[in-house]
């Protein structure tokens, strides 16, 4: 199995409920718009934590569905949607379903009540702090570091609860979560210079590239596969940053 099969199985899960041609084809262009997304993450996430090819893939799908959500959010916010003929029309519908689809996923997946509702605390925390993201014209290191906990740290803190539920990772959720949310996040803004990053004084910049690069260090200590690769891509920015 690979990260392709997760993203085939989300085409399936839409697919069974034999929606109109027109509903398949906005929900296709969401779910392509999250790719790469999460999708190699997840499946060497699970390996990493043994579970079956099953379970990564249910749980995975349940995920993507919900990252689709909060990436068409995003858009919409951001007027990054250009996938959808009519946006602000058409795209809150689509997150409806895709946010429908991935709570009948996770509800498939046959997890404990409690897991689902720790997850789910998660993403409130995430939203809300994307509430906040859009109102901020005057960003600092402090203000960076409460947006990033929420819409990035909080988010994956909700998605590692639920691929690792009962394995031998499901204690290291949180804090990976916290530590790879947070590095990401930093080098994602670098990257493609958002003004949450560029627009702050060089003073914060080196705080929040401090904190950063510690959280880098911490996911070196894991020793995970799925973590490995991931530093791949951050490493190599932050080491050049400032």
């Amino acid at each position: 199995m690979s990260a392709g099969a997760i993203f085939q199985e989300a085409l399936r899960v839409v697919n069974r409920h034999h929606l109109p041609e027109v509903v398949q084809s906005d929900m296709l262009a969401a779910l392509k718009a999250g790719r790469p997304g999460p999708l190699a993450f997840l499946y060497a996430a699970g390996a990493d934590a043994g579970l079956s090819d099953e379970k990564i893939l249910t749980r995975s799908t349940a995920i993507y569905f919900n990252f689709c959500a909060g990436n068409l959010a995003d858009d919409l916010m951001d007027g990054d949607c250009t996938y959808l003929s009519e946006p602000f029309r058409i795209g809150p519908c689509v997150q409806y379903m895709l946010q429908s689809l991935s709570f009948q996923t996770l509800l498939e997946a046959d997890l404990p009540s409690q897991t689902v509702a720790s997850a789910t605390r998660d993403l409130v925390a995430a939203a809300g702090q994307q509430l906040v993201e859009v109102r901020t014209r005057q960003w600092n290191a402090r203000v960076f570091r409460d947006v990033a906990e929420g819409i990035a740290c909080r988010q994956w803190s909700a998605y590692l609860r639920i691929l690792w539920c009962d394995s031998d990772l499901s204690g290291k959720a949180a804090s990976v979560s916290m530590n790879a949310g947070f590095a990401g996040h930093v080098v994602k803004d670098i990257t493609s210079a958002d003004p949450r990053y560029t627009t702050m004084a060089e003073v914060d910049k080196r705080e929040v590239l401090a904190w950063a690069r510690t959280a880098a260090q911490s996911l070196r200590n894991e020793h995970l596969r799925c973590l490995d690769a991931l530093l791949l891509t951050i490493d190599p920015v932050l080491q050049e940053a400032l």
